[in-house]
C-alpha cells in the first residue's frame, strides 16, 4: 500500500486557479485504505471545491488507478462530463496522476502528496513511476513527474544536453523535459514551464515518525 496525505485544499485552489468546470477522480485502492480517497473523501473534497466557487461537473471511483487499462474504460463511461471540465482531480498517489493524465486531453491535477516507504513502490502494471517525494507537483507538468521520466531529476527545465528529444545520460531514452514541454504544449499551458520550483526538500523522502510507529509499518517492515 503506497502512503497518501491530503494537500491542503489552499494548494488544491490555488493549483486549479485558472479551472472553472472540475472532474473528480477516486482510486479506491491505496488511498481508500489509507482513509485520504474513497467516496467519502471525495465527496468531501467536491463539497470544498464547490466552496471554493468551482463548479464539479462529475466524480467516479475507480478501482486501481495504476492500471492504464482500467483507468480508460472507466473513465470512457464518464466522456460527457470530461468533455465539460476544464481539469481532472486526482484523488490518488502519484502514479494514478500520471495513469490518468495518459488517458484523458485534460490537465490532471493531484489531490494527495506521496509519502516515503521506504522505497516500497507498489505494483502496477504500466510505466509510470513515483519517487513518494512528499510533494507533488504535478499540476504544473501536465502529469509527467520530472523527478523519475528525467534521468536527472531535475525539477526546472531540462539540462541543456538532450538532442532532438533524447537523453544524453541513456540512448534511445526520451528526455523527461522533452516529453513535458510537448504534454504542456498539447494542453494549452506552456504558461507553466515558466513557474520556478524551489529547491526540494529531500527530508520528505524519509519515512515520517508518525507512520513508522503505525501496525502497517511494523506489518510490513518485519523480516519472515
Amino acid at each position: 500500500m503506497l502512503v497518501t496525505e491530503e494537500k491542503p485544499i489552499k494548494e488544491i485552489l490555488g493549483a486549479l486557479e485558472a479551472d472553472k468546470k472540475l472532474f473528480v477522480v477516486g482510486c479506491a485502492g491505496c488511498p481508500e485504505g489509507w482513509e485520504t480517497g474513497g467516496p467519502q473523501k471525495v465527496a468531501e473534497l467536491a463539497d470544498k471545491l464547490r466552496a471554493g466557487g468551482k463548479e464539479v461537473v462529475g466524480t467516479t471511483m475507480i478501482d486501481f488507478l495504476c492500471n492504464k487499462a482500467l483507468v480508460g474504460l472507466r473513465l470512457g463511461r464518464c466522456i460527457e462530463a470530461l468533455k465539460a471540465a476544464d481539469a481532472v482531480l486526482v484523488v490518488s498517489c502519484g502514479i494514478g496522476v500520471q495513469a490518468t493524465a495518459a488517458m484523458v486531453d485534460k490537465p490532471c491535477h493531484p489531490a494527495l502528496n506521496t509519502i516515503s516507504s521506504a522505497g516500497f513502490q507498489g505494483l502496477w502494471p504500466s510505466s509510470e513511476r513515483c519517487q513518494q517525494c512528499g510533494e507533488c507537483v504535478l499540476s504544473l507538468t501536465g502529469g509527467i513527474c520530472p523527478i523519475t521520466t528525467c534521468a536527472k531529476s531535475l525539477l526546472n527545465g531540462s539540462c541543456g544536453g538532450s538532442h532532438e528529444g533524447t537523453c544524453e545520460v541513456e540512448k534511445n531514452r526520451p528526455c523527461g523535459w522533452f516529453l513535458i514541454y510537448e504534454r504542456l504544449k498539447a494542453l494549452g499551458k506552456l504558461d507553466n514551464y515558466k513557474k520556478l520550483q524551489p529547491v526540494r526538500n529531500f527530508g520528505k523522502m524519509d519515512v515520517p515518525l508518525k507512520h513508522r510507529s503505525t501496525i502497517r509499518w511494523a506489518l510490513e517492515a518485519k523480516e519472515f
